[in-house]
């Protein structure tokens, strides 16, 4: 398993993870934008990336509920 650093598109948070995950499209911890996981620098000298497509929500991590907020109306 090999880690690479990228950064956030939308709000440059700084992130890391293995290079399988790359193309996959994630939410983004810090502003919770969907980006997708850019190539590995390995992956990119040999050209075999493929970003994913239509995984938009496999990966969609809800916002917490906030206390303030009213309940859900049944």
């Amino acid at each position: 398993m090999s880690e690479f650093k990228f950064s956030c598109p939308r709000c440059e948070q700084h992130l890391q993870c293995d290079e399988r995950l790359s193309g996959k499209q994630i939410q983004c911890p810090a502003c919770n934008h969907l980006i997708v996981i850019p190539p590995s620098p390995a992956q990119q000298a040999q050209g075999n990336y493929t970003p994913e497509s239509g995984q938009t929500w496999a990966t969609f991590i809800p916002r917490a509920p906030n206390p303030k907020d009213p309940p859900p109306a049944q």
